[in-house]
């Protein structure tokens, strides 16, 4: 029967998938996890190949499935995600899919019972409120028993935020964790995000351990024409629930973390001093619970209002529209990323997310200067925006800061994480300096090359030094590592990393971390003392990123300002440090429709996009590569460039360099910057721009971005064929170079737990 919902654009949905599932899919009956007792499930070497009606009635064409998992292990950035069939969670036709969460959660196991064994292994897994991650979630905790291994799950298997499965997995030593999200991304995706013992996400190399590992089992299934997978009892006391809700979830360390970093008193007397109510909008309704929770601990509870605290999957049809941005009639889903731009058929620009949020009507008795704080279904990551009178828009144009139209009297300011997380950083460096801690150590930030110029600024003005990563929060995370394993060895010398532009940083002797966080929208900040696990373990900061710990700063600055409006505050930081590059931008370029319910329509189309994506991307990288290389000067890639972009009134005479930086290429001129990204994980290209003047960034990021790629004849004179062929293999050694370097690759030992 087709499942029902009472949002009538959740049941188009339905329909729509339904009626694209043929009837094998519908009919399976691989495992059943509503079974509470022990099973088996029973891989067949059929299940292996495709589907035939006639010829092989068992075939879930496991192989293909595998080789786009094994293909996303190596360069995933967050996660390895992909859709999913959200009526039939067994649909391996699909990235993401039971199947598959069964095999990779054995795998993972067998990888841990080698490295440690006779070992108590003990793991952390959460979710939040996606499709089907209830079941996943059962799933991997039933495996792992199957295997010997304990999870610490929340008791009745509730949500928790990615940041706390992060933080239990580093506090209390754990062998790390596993959590399902897709994080702001469509309703229709999942994933699962694996976490190391250091809490952080699986770099590549440890991803494919567990994916050579499936090649095993698979081998072996070959082999002898079958392989038996033990799923444990629902109620195994390996899945251990008991000592979550002793520790309520962790929230009880988690405010004791925050009560030594950003949730001092200092920043807590002026919330609890503040008049008015700072909204939090639960996107998809998953951070109510534990958020709630800890700002009650903290004693600031009340100064909250709240939208959308129901958890629903369908994150109460946030960024969800009945027609394609081309106008098509298709379900279309823009995801919950609040700061997405996109253009109507007749070109106009617009918020596709912030317009399904219904500000219009919620804000309609919150006062001008009421901010809202967006934050994710994982609660990850956070978006600011605020109440202005429209007489505020000419100097928001002047900032170079985005607005909607709430009514005829009043918008919404929307900032970017750039801008965002620019003040925050000012904010909390002048509660440390209120508090006279500043000078007790050297200060220093980690960000991805892809966030703004003006944070780089902003650090040479304050004396903080600034570490350049590749986009992810696993890169940031290493950094950390890096730094901590200096510190624990040498502890009284001054601490130099490489960034991923080439460049040696001194941190200075005994360095904190001041911020550490991405331009999509996540941030973490560390803490005066080291940060110390249940075993003695040391840390300058956690390793996920954490919309809990940016609400908690954002709103004592909130509280401090008072009647001065954010973009106000952000005026004053721009002048106070001198910034120049006040403007950024970010163009994203999907190459189809994700939300396709067709799946093999999606596969062919994903394909196509990746052509697309993967040709944008070497047409700049091998550039990038060859002058690395010495075989081609900067003056001949301003030739290729003024060359091919002339028409569009694009000049390249000042470029002063072009460096791959990890997972893009980046171009730095001298009154601006512009990086074009692949997506690691879809068929997307990401532009981010940053300088002086944003319509110049725009129209940069947009031309490069939206480049077909194609070879013009000075770019084949000058850059060789062999060259433009290995850029991408050459890319990742450079990559690799740069992880590997100063590496914190000390043994975990497991612990004697008391639990």
């Amino acid at each position: 029967m087709l499942k029902q919902s009472e949002n009538e654009l959740e049941n188009e949905l339905f329909k729509s998938v339904y009626e694209k599932t043929p009837d094998n899919i519908k009919n399976l009956n691989l495992m059943n996890f509503s079974n509470n007792g022990e099973f088996t499930f029973t891989l067949k070497k059929e299940h292996l190949k495709p589907y035939d009606k006639k010829n092989n009635p068992l075939g879930l064409n496991l192989e293909e499935w595998f080789a786009g998992y094994a293909k996303e292990a190596k360069v995933s950035t967050a996660g390895i995600r992909g859709p999913q069939n959200i009526l039939n969670p067994q649909d391996t036709r699909f990235p993401i899919n039971l199947v598959g969460i069964v095999l990779a959660t054995l795998a993972k196991s067998l990888v841990a019972k080698e490295k440690y064994k006779n070992k108590r292994i003990v793991k952390v897994a959460g979710c939040e409120v996606r499709y089907n991650s209830q079941l996943f979630l059962d799933a991997i905790a039933r495996i792992q028993a199957a295997q010997g291994i304990e999870t610490l799950v929340p008791e009745g298997r509730k949500t928790i935020p990615i940041w706390l499965a992060s933080f239990l997995a580093f506090k209390l030593d754990l062998l790390g964790g596993e959590y399902i999200t897709s994080s702001h991304g469509i309703s229709v995706k999942n994933a699962t995000k694996d976490l190391n013992c250091q809490g952080s996400q699986y770099l590549p190399e440890e991803s494919m351990e567990f994916v050579n590992k499936i090649k095993e089992i698979f081998d072996e299934t070959i082999k002898n024409g079958s392989y038996e997978i033990k799923i444990s009892s629902k109620d195994n006391p390996l899945i251990n629930e008991k000592a979550m809700a002793n520790i309520e979830d962790g929230i009880n360390l988690y405010v004791e973390y925050l009560k030594s970093g950003v949730a001092q008193d200092i920043n807590l007397d002026l919330i609890k001093n503040f008049d008015g109510k700072i909204v939090v909008e639960c996107v998809g309704g998953s951070a109510y619970r534990t958020l709630s929770r800890v700002l009650n601990k903290l004693g600031i509870l009340d100064k909250f209002a709240w939208f959308n605290t129901e958890e629903t999957p369908f994150f109460h049809g946030i960024g969800k529209y009945d027609h394609t941005p081309k106008g098509e009639k298709a379900f279309y889903d823009y995801s919950v990323d609040a700061t997405v731009i996109a253009k109507k058929p007749d070109g106009s620009k617009f918020f596709p997310v912030i317009e399904t949020m219904g500000y219009d009507k919620k804000l309609k008795n919150f006062p001008i200067g009421t901010v809202i704080l967006i934050t994710d279904p994982d609660h990850d990551r956070l978006t600011v925006t605020q109440i202005e009178d429209v007489n505020s828009i000419e100097k928001l144009n002047k900032l170079g800061i985005d607005y909607v139209e709430l009514d005829t009297n009043r918008i919404l300011t929307i900032f970017t994480a750039n801008q965002a997380f620019l003040m925050i950083m000012d904010f909390w460096a002048k509660q440390l300096r209120a508090k006279d801690a500043w000078n007790n150590h050297p200060r220093f930030m980690i960000k991805t090359t892809a966030s703004a110029l003006s944070w780089d600024e902003w650090g040479k003005n304050n004396g903080v030094k600034v570490v350049n990563v590749p986009v992810g929060f696993k890169e940031i995370a290493n950094i950390m590592k890096k730094v901590e394993l200096k510190l624990k060895n040498e502890p009284d010398k001054e601490i130099i990393i490489d960034d991923v532009l080439g460049n040696p940083i001194n941190l200075g002797v005994n360095p904190r971390l001041v911020f550490g966080g991405e331009e999509s929208g996540g941030m973490i900040m560390g803490t005066e003392e080291l940060i110390k696990s249940e075993h003695g373990r040391l840390a300058v900061a956690m390793r996920e990123k954490s919309a809990t710990e940016a609400i908690v700063v954002a709103s004592a600055l909130i509280a401090k300002l008072r009647d001065k409006s954010l973009s106000q505050y952000l005026a004053d930081v721009f002048e106070e440090n001198n910034i120049i590059g006040r403007f950024d931008t970010r163009v994203d370029i999907a190459y189809y429709n994700e939300s396709e319910p067709d799946i093999n329509k999606l596969k062919l189309d994903k394909i196509a996009g990746e052509e697309k994506r993967t040709l944008n991307d070497i047409f700049y990288l091998s550039m990038a590569i060859a002058l690395k290389k010495g075989e081609i000067t900067l003056e001949g890639i301003q030739n290729i460039l003024n060359d091919k972009f002339k028409n569009d009134n694009l000049t390249f005479d000042n470029l002063k360099s072009v460096k791959f930086v990890g997972d893009g290429t980046y171009l730095e001129f001298s009154d601006k910057y512009i990086e074009i990204r692949p997506s690691g994980t879809d068929a997307k290209t990401k532009a981010y721009g940053g300088g002086l003047n944003k319509d110049d960034i725009q129209k940069y990021a947009t031309i490069l971005g939206n480049y077909s790629g194609e070879r013009t004849s000075l770019h084949k004179q000058l850059i060789s064929e062999e060259l433009y062929q290995n850029c991408k293999d050459l890319a990742m050694e450079y990559y690799l170079t740069f992880v590997e370097k100063d590496a914190n690759n000390e043994p975990f030992n497991i612990p004697q737990y008391d639990f």
